[in-house]
């Protein structure tokens, strides 16, 4: 195809999220795919933005050039311009001077030579130019108006108006407008390419990554955080006017060199036309280091055969890249891989706004990743692949696990979500919180630390309640670590949030059951309902009973099999309440469990995002450590059958024990009774637990060691505990808890940190 001389590429207008890209296919094209250097380039795209609307640009060649809608914006009012120009004809006889005065014959043709070039050659390829050169013809007339005759004024005249008719017209053009904001800071014109680097700087990317990345201007904001994910980094901004933090990341494939796009272009074509079958997408993660072994061996034939010289980190670098979309998630994966997000929300319709994310340090934040509905359809597809569930219009939801990245997504479609397909992820903690972090982060503190330790191993039931993001799941899972490795657990879940993996790796006998999603549940035939396996895991042996989440028919097995002690040891689950009679209230009337199998409940623990003086940042807290008593009849709170343990205190934001009640509370009589215990060696226990955990968090401050407190460590230091206790108990009639703690310190001083510190490697330089 020819525009005014020019060979040019095809251009196609493609529709999505309700915005229209212009894009141009200048793989073959004879120019550079650039309409800052290449005015051949920027022709051609006014040219059509002459004919067209579009919202956004693209220049697709071996990597694409993508230009904003504010960029687009200046190109396209442009080439308005130019039609418009044209079909006022302003370079017509009339508009140039006196057509019946013979002094302005001499003056026609030059002044017709100037409106063209101004008004159409120049305008066409490089408007700033076409606007200088207006100003300066407009003084130069200027000057030869005041010097005229009578007779030469009146033609001239004609001309001046024409020639500040056309500045008007250049001057409504956003492209003009920003452009006389540097053009009045210069003592001198500069070349044209330096305002247009400025001003129409694109977006560049490999052609086969849908996803934009959006940056705002850096003078803006403030930089709160900086850190990396693999190769890519993160930062986080606060914006002056924006309640919520920016998450910006800049991975290494947006900003390669032409060659390199030219590699990875190349290799991806080559390898585009394998798919993977549904067994090779189950076990991506395992699959992953085969592929990109591949990968390197295309890389290296092609940069070989085009002559480009590649180090062996590069075309490693370069592999990792295509694994990453092809085999993997995309841009999505970058995100998936940062585990200080714990959810991510793609939502309809995609790319009309960037992705969403919940920082664990910054909560909401807004990414600069525009996905595509393109990226959108494929990660679809790879999602009904994987979990071999449909996911149409009579299914519109599909939940799955992901296993290789320990996350689980939720999908939805039409006619559910009406403006199309959006997601969530939930990012699980790859490793299990303890209780000490806990501590450490202010969730609980030691006494409330050390009372639930007392209680699991005391074989308590246990409801942890609270809202979404509350960390309910998080608090089940450091309970879990109280368990003595002893005890054979059983995990009943239908997302899989809890480490099991983990557990299992540091010693700690476990067995998951998954049972069928609670969301689109009833499209899998393959899985079992969750009443159904609670009944096969009560037929496993005695065991320590764990529900992820109590949400319907369960309940009533569960609480059957408690009250007759089927369920032998400490059952634990979780349920969405905001309080202790809320538990009472949602399981009694909502899932009609009845009030004399309620009371198998022992203990609810409710956690609650605090927000202290109205502050937009939220704080997560234990709220209520609540007994649940066995005398009362139809109503636990009118019959003062809940009595709080320990409640919080905002203002103190401190979980403060309520020492009075503790008269009243049965449990402790009941564990009196059966431990032969006293109150006063129950609360040595307890507070002995709590200052075990204590002395962690002060020794991982004191020594700058995090490490101290996770899963690994903190396991092995309870299991010394209960050693010491039982060998003190084998040689004396009675616990000295302050010889056993003491001796325990001893130990974590000469042992534990040693393993911990053992584990650390020292940063480059600092051996």
């Amino acid at each position: 195809m020819k525009i005014g001389g020019f060979e040019v590429g095809d251009w196609a207008v493609k529709e999505e999220a309700g915005k229209r890209n212009l894009i141009f296919a200048c793989r073959d094209c004879i120019y550079s795919a650039n309409v800052v250097t290449d005015q051949a380039c920027r022709f051609h795209v006014l040219k059509i933005l002459s004919e067209v609307q579009a919202d956004i640009t693209v220049l697709s060649e071996v990597y694409e050039r993508v230009y904003d809608e504010l960029q687009t914006q200046q190109l396209s009012e442009v080439g308005q311009l130019l039609n418009k120009f044209a079909i006022e004809s302003v370079w017509a006889t009339n508009n140039l001077g006196n057509p019946l005065g013979k002094a302005d014959e001499a003056y026609l043709s030059n002044r017709y030579r100037i409106v063209v070039t101004i008004a159409q050659d120049l305008l066409a390829f490089d408007p700033i130019r076409a606007y200088i050169t207006c100003l300066q013809e407009l003084l130069r007339e200027q000057g030869r108006f005041d010097k005229g005759n009578e007779e030469y004024k009146k033609g001239s005249s004609v001309f001046l108006k024409t020639l500040n008719y056309l500045r008007t017209e250049f001057e409504k053009t956003l492209m003009i407008k920003t452009a006389k904001k540097f053009l009045t800071q210069l003592k001198e014109v500069p070349d044209t390419k330096e305002i247009y680097q400025t001003m129409l700087e694109a977006e560049v990317k490999p052609s086969f990554i849908g996803s934009r990345l959006l940056f705002e201007e850096a003078e803006e904001l403030e930089l709160l955080d900086e850190y990396s994910v693999g190769k890519t980094s993160v930062q986080i901004f606060r914006h002056p006017l924006r309640t919520e933090s920016l998450y910006f990341i800049n991975p290494p494939e947006y900003s390669l060199s032409p060659e390199k796009y030219f590699v990875l272009s190349k290799t991806r074509e080559i390898v585009a036309g394998y798919k993977p079958g549904k067994s090779s997408l189950s076990a991506l993660s395992k699959a992953r280091t085969y592929f990109e072994r591949i990968y390197q061996s295309t890389i290296a034939d092609v940069a070989l055969q085009n002559n480009i010289k590649l180090e062996k980190d590069e075309v490693k670098e370069l592999s990792a890249i295509v694994a990453r979309y092809s085999i993997g998630y995309g841009i999505l994966e970058i995100l998936l891989s940062d585990r200080r997000l714990t959810d991510i929300y793609i939502d309809s319709p995609i790319g009309q706004n960037p992705i969403y994310a919940v920082h664990s340090d910054y909560g909401q934040v807004k990414t600069n990743i525009l996905y595509t509905e393109g990226e959108a359809q494929s990660m679809v597809t790879k999602l009904r692949a994987m979990s071999a569930r449909p996911f149409d219009e009579a299914h519109p939801v599909l939940d799955f696990d992901l296993p290789d990245l320990d996350t689980r997504v939720a999908t939805i479609g039409p006619p559910l979500a009406t403006d199309g397909v959006a997601f969530a992820f939930r990012l699980h903690k790859l490793t299990p919180w303890t209780l000490s972090q806990f501590i450490d982060v202010k969730y609980l503190n030691s006494t409330a630390a050390g009372l639930i330790s007392f209680f699991i191993d005391n074989q308590l039931t246990i409801i942890v309640a609270g809202s979404r993001g509350s960390g309910k799941t998080s608090l089940l899972g450091a309970n879990l670590l109280e368990i003595p490795k002893n005890t054979r657990i059983l995990i009943q879940e239908d997302t899989l949030e809890l480490p099991v993996p983990y557990m299992k790796k540091i010693g700690f006998n476990v067995q998951r059951l998954k049972t069928q999603s609670a969301i689109g549940g009833a499209a899998s035939e393959i899985e079992m309902p969750a009443d159904e396996a609670l009944r096969t895991t009560l037929r496993l042996g005695n065991s320590a009973i764990i529900l992820g989440e109590v949400r319907s028919k369960e309940a009533k097995t569960l609480y059957e099999a408690m009250r007759v002690g089927s369920a032998g040891g400490i059952v634990m689950g979780t349920l969405h309440a905001d309080s202790a009679y809320s538990v009472w209230d949602r399981v009694v009337n909502d899932l009609e469990v009845p009030n004399t199998s309620f009371k198998a409940t022992d203990l609810i623990m409710v956690a609650r995002p605090i927000r202290f003086s109205g502050s937009l940042k939220s704080a997560r807290r234990i709220v209520q450590i609540t007994e649940v008593k066995k005398h009362w009849v139809d109503d636990p709170e009118r019959e003062e059958g809940l009595l709080d343990l320990m409640s919080y205190d905002a203002k103190k934001d401190s979980l403060e024990l309520m020492e009075d009640n503790l008269k009243e509370s049965e449990l402790f009589e009941r564990v009196r009774k059966m431990s032969g215990l006293n109150f006063d060696e129950i609360w040595a226990e307890i507070k002995m637990r709590g200052e075990s955990k204590q002395y962690l968090v002060d020794l991982k401050r004191e020594k700058k060691l995090p490490q101290l407190l996770e899963a690994e460590y903190t396991s092995l230091a309870n299991d010394k505990w209960l050693l010491l206790k039982e060998k003190f108990l084998e040689e004396n009639t009675k616990l000295d808890h302050a010889e056993i703690l003491g001796e325990w310190k001893n130990w974590v001083n000469t042992s534990l940190l040693k393993r911990v510190t053992g584990s650390i490697k020292p940063e480059k330089g600092k051996e």
